[in-house]
């Protein structure tokens, strides 16, 4: 595995989420709707939206689960970032361009029973909205024959250094994609769905902040 070995990982995972995880927190007020809907064994794809550095760890203290990231190469070239990714076991991918390491890892994770996380715009979405989803968690889910379990983050998009902006995740239920091909067609269809999963639960959470962040709710399936 890219970064540290699955033992070490889910060990630096524990460590790190009453210290990042608290951090993050506090700096971000963080409500999570749905989190039982992660399976809490088994290989599966994290299908996130993306608005801000402080995702990974907003996702990270949100989940029940280790989740082994995929990050832009520039990152982990970053001294220090780099080092503390890789230990999280985050692995790297060359963005706009073919990159077979990174698709052979993502299988191999969820091959391995594992919890792997996408942000599956492919990067920070600027317009304040979720983007358009990219193929690459529907083609692991076909491919190794696992669950999707979309989810959406809002708040973060709004958080600036010290305005302590809340940030918020709702997760979907898992759905799985049996019998759809595994090509470019069974990818765009999986990729539309995750899409507009990822929207509803977007706008549930945009709802939520409106009723004054409750502390349940069911976000929608």
């Amino acid at each position: 595995m890219s970064g540290s070995r699955p033992g070490v990982t889910d060990l630096v995972w524990a460590l790190g989420r009453p210290t990042i995880g608290g951090f993050t927190r506090f700096v971000a007020p963080l409500r999570v709707y749905g989190a039982d809907r992660v399976p809490r064994e088994g290989g599966v794809v994290l299908a996130l939206n993306h608005f801000s550095w402080l995702d990974p760890p907003v996702f990270g203290a949100a989940c029940p689960r280790t989740i082994y990231y995929m990050a832009k190469i520039e990152a982990h070239r970053v001294p220090g970032l780099g080092q503390l990714i890789r230990a999280f076991g985050t692995f790297s991918v060359r963005r706009g361009e073919s990159d077979r390491e990174a698709v052979r890892m993502m299988r191999r994770i969820v091959a391995e029973g594992k919890a792997l996380g996408l942000f599956v715009e492919g990067t920070r979405q600027r317009s304040g909205v979720p983007g358009d989803v990219k193929p690459g968690a529907a083609m692991v889910a076909l491919q190794e024959e696992v669950a999707v379990v979309p989810a959406a983050v809002s708040g973060t998009q709004r958080w600036r250094l010290g305005n302590f902006q809340p940030a918020f995740v709702a997760w979907g239920e898992p759905v799985r994609f049996d019998g759809l091909p595994r090509n470019a067609k069974g990818y765009r269809e999986v990729s539309h769905e995750i899409e507009r999963r990822i929207g509803m639960l977007f706008d549930f959470l945009e709802d939520i902040q409106a009723l004054g962040r409750p502390l349940i709710a069911v976000p929608p399936r």
